[in-house]
């Protein structure tokens, strides 16, 4: 891969159109204040995640990437655990991404929103997404390269759409602080609504997990994790935008049923009431065409994190878990592995907004412990930001220090109610994976093989 298919890849998983999804879940906590602030909120804080991500994947440019930097920064057992929850967090956001396409692809066919058409249609989604995965990965790259084409211009045709086209509030509308959830305080549900945009802004690490697929990965990898969250910020405040102030009515869109009853998304109702039904769902086809993208990638990313454990010998069945296809070079168990951990995932939350909390809080997690790990040894006289080609200089330190508290932050707000399964979800694997540590893995897993020799990727 070059610099910009690098780029690409965490910018097609990031997929500020499948953002959009969450849309009516952040308008009901926060109204139309959570996009005007909360989107910028988010985006500035994510920025110091990922640029202290960026300078780790300079250092350590591995397919690992999380996993690695754990490692060797704080040893073997916490690179297990990150690794874990890196797939973890990959697989249920998987299934959310996927979920979504489901519901925005469905009213564009003339097909009613009923349960098992939504996962019908989902299943059918993640099997295009896998076989692509193992048999084209050379069209898979391109794809990638080409959604950041669909992403771009999908947003322009829906803003400039929603701009020129559709009645719209006046600006102060953006500043109303509506809570349409009954929460108290209102400071509180505002917090809760940041889910929305902060479950756009995971899967950024993807530029790392691509590392010994790029070209000079110690320049390229750490441009491509920083500026797609960049990027993405921009581009996706100018459509929460364009979305909010197309609002006829709050109630109205946060109610809005299709003709059989079943609900439908807040951001397809804004698209339908505001340009039609025609062109709504013209719209929203667009988007789902994105989102389908986004998966692919998602399951790109995904495959690569569970081989790379299972490379060093840290998953059950490693054998065959690593197992690489000589015909097409690609990962193929890991593969059709993370598919199926996916359709599990959705059947056992149930809820868009239940999964994706669990996946932001789990990759928050896998993000937050090396960033950690990482200050903890920058302050001890670790020499590991030398080996950094992309680095953040004296400004290392503190930017760690709000990454890390930013991530702390962001884990514990999104398992409070109405999110409460994610959380006892998440405790259940963490448990289940101290079990299994501690029964087997602390005896048969050493480490990635590079850092049991002592030296540096």
């Amino acid at each position: 891969m070059g610099g910009f298919s690098n780029f690409a890849i965490s910018f097609s998983i990031i997929s500020i159109l499948t953002g959009v999804t969450l849309f009516g879940y952040g308008l009901e906590m926060g109204g139309p204040l959570e996009m005007s602030l909360g989107w910028p909120l988010a985006t500035l804080f994510t920025l110091t995640v990922a640029a202290s991500m960026a300078e780790l994947c300079s250092a350590y440019p591995t397919a690992g990437a999380t996993y690695h930097w754990a490692a060797d920064l704080g040893g073997r057992g916490w690179g297990w655990l990150v690794a874990w929850l890196n797939i973890l967090g990959l697989i249920t956001e998987l299934a959310g991404i996927n979920y979504s396409c489901a519901q925005f692809i469905l009213p564009f066919l003339n097909v009613s929103l009923t349960p098992g058409h939504l996962f019908g249609m989902f299943a059918f989604i993640l099997l295009t997404q896998g076989i692509l995965n193992q048999y084209g990965i050379r069209l898979v790259a391109i794809l990638n390269d080409l959604s950041v084409t669909v992403h771009i211009a999908g947003v322009a045709l829906v803003v400039l759409a929603l701009f020129f086209l559709a009645p719209k509030q006046p600006v102060s509308f953006l500043f109303q602080a509506v809570n349409s959830n009954g929460r108290s305080f209102y400071w509180w549900a505002f917090v809760l609504g940041l889910l929305q945009a902060q479950w756009t802004y995971t899967g950024f690490d993807a530029s790392a997990h691509m590392a010994e697929e790029t070209h000079d990965p110690r320049r390229r990898g750490p441009w491509g994790i920083v500026l797609s969250v960049a990027v993405s910020g921009v581009v996706g405040y100018f459509l929460v935008l364009a979305l909010t102030l197309a609002i006829k009515s709050i109630p109205g869109v946060l109610a809005a049923k299709d003709a059989q009853g079943n609900q439908i998304s807040a951001a397809i109702a804004i698209l339908q009431q505001a340009l039609g039904a025609r062109a709504g769902n013209a719209m929203a086809a667009l988007i789902s065409m994105a989102m389908w993208f986004c998966g692919l990638a998602c399951i790109t990313s995904a495959s690569r994190s569970l081989y790379s454990l299972a490379r060093d010998h840290g998953t059950p069945f490693s054998a065959q878990v690593r197992w690489v296809s000589p015909r097409h070079g690609t990962p193929a168990p890991s593969i059709w592995l993370v598919v199926a951990a996916s359709m599990t995932a959705m059947l056992w939350t149930g809820a868009i907004p239940v999964v994706t909390s669990l996946s932001t809080v789990a990759l928050y997690l896998a993000y937050g412990i090396p960033i950690a790990l990482a200050w903890r040894a920058r302050r001890a006289g670790s020499d590991w930001p030398s080996h950094a080609v992309w680095s953040l200089g004296r400004f290392g330190a503190p930017l760690n220090m709000t990454a890390m508290l930013y991530c702390g932050f962001i884990c514990v707000v999104l398992i409070m109610p109405p999110n409460v399964l994610a959380g006892e979800t998440l405790a259940g694997l963490l448990i289940g994976l101290g079990v299994l540590y501690a029964a087997v893995v602390r005896r048969t897993f050493k480490g990635p093989e590079w850092s049991r020799h002592g030296s540096t990727p």
